[in-house]
């Protein structure tokens, strides 16, 4: 999900902007007890984001569940509405459009900004470093992330954004093929479709990424112009249309093992919102990140099965040997871009050292949930066997 080079040139400038707030503060869900009584007729603030998704996307329909969140938390006084990619900008133009006012805010992945400024990838395609997205979220709000976040996008840039990152994905599965992926040798010379870091990622081990928005892929598949494509999740795969153009599904990969989403805002919209407001946001953020990982917990594992049943797609894991060899093309991809761009390189080692201290107690304390599984479900698959 990467945005082509032709925006470097406007993002070179300075952005005469507010101070951002600071909302440091945790909040705990409750359930909604009914519909909430509007304090009046018309929003006295309104916000018109568009999303980098299809609108048959699950992740447009997260981006709407936020804005739904917000929209009722606020009591009618704040409203803002969600439009589909490509409804006012191309998905790729959505940070041009919210920095500029075009737009007041957007849903997407800050990946889609990397060629911007590679910084961007370590908050949407990091390797991860044994972190999953719920913990690097914790990175974000209690590492010091969020405070490099806005550095990159408001000192490094000038950007007129204020930015978020919030819903945690599950690590996702390697992609689609034509036929199971046996050994990375199998991987080199294809033309695959994959974004931001992790494509440079996958250029290691021999392929030739084509970064694309989501609603390209499957066209280009279709008309041969790709070997195979990754996205990103069952539901996202199957609404998008794989099963229709590759069947095997390979599951099981390092090269997106962290990602979240970024919600951006307009900044001098977002200074504007009262104090209140700007924190039912914020809290609506977190909010919006427990209840998207519990409906994307049901969704997927739906998909996944109804894509096998009723489609014909085969999954299979991709072998231990790619795995460690994704890691070892990690290691070369993170050397090089640390040595090009400073910023890049103090966001890394701000991860790093976090990871190396949380993830160490997690790995201690958390047995494989395989494990636990396959005492439960008697689950005889060999990891070769199709699944």
């Amino acid at each position: 999900m990467t945005a082509t080079t032709s925006r470097r040139d406007f993002l070179r400038g300075t952005v005469k902007a507010g101070a951002a707030a600071t909302l440091g503060a945790t909040a705990a869900a409750a359930p909604v007890l009914g519909a909430p009584a509007l304090v009046k007729n018309e929003p006295e603030h309104s916000l018109r984001f568009q999303s980098t998704w299809p609108s048959t996307d699950i992740f447009h329909e997260f981006a709407q569940d936020l804005a739904k969140k917000v929209n009722e938390m606020s009591g009618g006084r704040l409203r803002i509405e969600v439009l589909p990619a490509n409804s006012v900008v191309k998905a790729f133009g959505l940070l041009t459009a919210v920095h500029k006012g075009v737009l007041d805010g957007g849903h997407g992945v800050s990946s889609y900004w990397y060629d911007t400024n590679t910084a961007f990838a370590l908050f949407g395609s990091s390797p991860g470093f044994g972190m999953d997205a719920n913990t690097f979220l914790a990175w974000m709000a209690h590492g010091g992330g969020q405070k490099l976040y806005d550095e990159l996008l408001h000192r490094e840039l000038g950007l007129n954004v204020q930015g978020f990152l919030y819903g945690p994905m599950p690590a996702q599965p390697l992609g689609w093929f034509r036929q199971p992926i046996r050994k990375t040798q199998d991987l080199k010379g294809l033309k695959f479709r994959s974004v931001g870091l992790a494509a440079e990622m996958f250029r290691e081990l021999g392929m030739q990424p084509v970064p694309l928005p989501a609603s390209d892929i499957v066209p280009w598949l279709d008309r041969e112009l790709l070997d195979a494509g990754e996205f990103n999740n069952p539901s996202s795969d199957r609404a998008l249309g794989f099963p229709a153009v590759r069947t095997v599904c390979m599951m099981r990969s390092w090269h997106q093992p962290a990602e979240v989403f970024e919600v951006l805002f307009n900044r001098q919209r977002f200074d504007a919102l009262p104090f209140e407001l700007r924190s039912i946001l914020v809290y609506a953020l977190q909010a919006s990140s427990a209840d998207m990982s519990w409906k994307a917990a049901n969704r997927y594992a739906e998909d996944y099965e109804e894509m096998a049943r009723r489609q014909g797609v085969r999954y299979y894991r991709a072998p231990d040997e790619l795995l460690q060899a994704q890691l070892a093309a990690w290691r070369k991809v993170l050397a090089r871009e640390s040595e090009k761009n400073p910023f890049f390189r103090r966001v890394m080692d701000s991860q790093m050292r976090f990871a190396r201290r949380v993830v160490a107690y997690q790995v201690e304390v958390q047995a494989p949930v395989s494990g636990q599984y396959d005492f439960w479900f008697n689950n005889r698959r060999k990891p070769s066997d199709p699944l």
